[in-house]
């Protein structure tokens, strides 16, 4: 970042070491690359079918629920492992929060850095739920069949 320090003045270092201040992120380099090695091992094709299979399963059996709205294509294959929805009797934030409490089940709620598009369709917010690699499909058929026992029971 700086090129040269006297006593009384600086010069800065040409572009674009002048604005690289401090030291770079190489721990952070080594694990970016030990995890594309990673899901090269994998291969991105396998992961991407695994993550399609996990969509398909929940946003089947999300319609299934009542008082559910899904905003997001309900095919599987024009979808990725992102599901946003709603509950039309219980707000995001509340949804979110009985499922982390009752269930130890984590999804996000709220505007997800797209207010302007998330308040369109639903002024407090949206539930998301998130799927890939790491997740089962014994996982999602317990999200989803305790999103539906939730919804029951507070609804």
């Amino acid at each position: 970042m700086i090129h040269s320090v006297e006593w009384h003045d600086s010069k800065w270092n040409t572009l674009p070491n002048k604005f690289e201040a401090g030291t770079p992120n190489i721990a952070g380099s080594y694990g970016m690359k030990a995890a594309v090695e990673y899901l090269g091992k994998i291969g991105m094709n396998n992961i991407a079918k695994h993550e399609e299979e996990l969509t398909r399963i929940a946003l089947e059996e999300m319609q299934k629920i009542k008082g559910i709205n899904l905003y997001c294509p309900k095919d599987a294959k024009k979808q990725g492992g992102i599901v946003l929805f709603d509950a039309e009797k219980l707000s995001a934030h509340e949804l979110a929060l009985a499922l982390s409490e009752t269930e130890n089940i984590c999804i996000r709620s709220g505007m997800h850095c797209a207010e302007p598009l998330v308040s369109s369709l639903n002024k407090e917010g949206l539930a998301r739920a998130s799927f890939y690699l790491y997740n089962t499909e014994e996982e999602i058929k317990f999200f989803t069949s305790k999103l539906k026992e939730t919804l029951q029971m507070l609804i």
